[in-house]
């Protein structure tokens, strides 16, 4: 199993920017998986391989209302890019909570083979 403590992702609706006929990452989409990828280099985590379960918790940084499902798609992509794993379809079960707000949000992800 692996436990990482990583930063809160940035919503679904801030994480894609059109320009013009392109859908591109947005500027803080590109931080958020930069920041992501290092993070996962520095825990010198390797792909896993096979299905997977993955359990999310998210501490969101302020009380504003957020939609817990809307943060996932940055999070799932940010680790598949950085290595935690070769592709998001080995994802068979996938578990987010939404914890108390704490300074600045965080998220805590455990990944295991299912």
């Amino acid at each position: 199993m692996i436990e990482l403590e990583l930063p809160y992702p940035p919503s679904v609706n801030h994480y894609w920017r059109r320009v013009g006929a392109r859908t591109l990452i947005s500027r803080g989409g590109r931080a958020f998986r930069q920041s992501v990828c290092s993070i996962l280099a520095d825990y010198g985590v390797e792909p896993l391989a096979g299905p997977l379960e993955i359990d999310i918790r998210v501490y969101p940084p302020d009380r504003r209302r957020r939609d817990v499902d809307n943060v996932q798609k940055a999070l799932l992509d940010a680790m598949e890019h950085g290595g935690a794993y070769e592709d998001d379809s080995q994802i068979v079960r996938l578990s987010i909570e939404k914890g108390e707000p704490v300074d600045g949000g965080k998220t805590i992800v455990q990944i295991r083979k299912a």
